[in-house]
């Protein structure tokens, strides 16, 4: 299934099957239109007759239960100020960010249908983007292509108690990159918003809502 966004409140999706589904909020309120609606639209195949109905894969039912709960959170109070994350069935959560919406999930080992990566996977994915962000920035800035540039990364989770990443490597790959650019790339990719967040942890606060 491929998501895309053709308006700020609607999400558009086409399934493995070819149908186009799309998802949404009503636009105006009023006499006979109550507020606080999430729109979904099936569209209509040369197929359907009296009736239009979905068919589909797992991974593609919690990806539109992502975009509905995305929408109903903007229904129920606009796009969240930071991030917010809500399950969307079985061992998958959908993670909205504003008008974005990311779903984490677990392997079918630990439980899940392996239908997203997990939110220690998403951890490190996040760290690597952020790299690759300053590193792009750099290059731009010294007339440099972004072109081949590329970021890969792996991580270790630690054997002992707490459960968490006890190391992760990233390997930058910037082709073109002159050898007397290389360290300062380096250093520049090195101080990530992310990276410098590790490196000094923030105070993290869990409390109940």
């Amino acid at each position: 299934m491929t998501t895309t966004r053709d308006q700020a409140t609607h999400q558009r999706m086409t399934t493995q099957c070819g149908r186009e589904i799309v998802i949404g909020r009503l636009p105006f309120t009023g006499d006979g239109h109550p507020p606080g609606r999430v729109t979904l639209d099936v569209g209509l195949r040369s197929y359907d007759r009296d009736e239009a109905w979905l068919s589909l894969a797992p991974a593609e039912s919690r990806r539109l239960a992502a975009a509905l709960l995305a929408q109903a959170s903007a229904v129920d109070g606009g796009a969240p100020a930071g991030i917010e994350v809500t399950h969307a069935g079985g061992e998958a959560y959908a993670v909205a960010v504003r008008r974005h919406v990311l779903l984490c999930d677990q392997p079918a080992d630990a439980g899940g249908q392996d239908s997203a990566p997990t939110p220690t996977e998403l951890f490190a994915a996040s760290l690597a983007a952020c790299v690759a962000f300053y590193a792009g920035r750099y290059l731009t800035r010294h007339g440099l292509s972004r072109q081949g540039l590329r970021v890969s990364a792996e991580f270790a989770m630690a054997t002992d108690r707490p459960a968490r990443v006890q190391k992760i490597r990233l390997l930058v790959s910037a082709p073109g990159v002159p050898e007397r650019r290389k360290p300062a790339l380096l250093a520049v990719a090195s101080h990530c918003t992310v990276h410098n967040s590790l490196q000094q942890p923030p105070e993290v606060g869990i409390e109940l809502a």
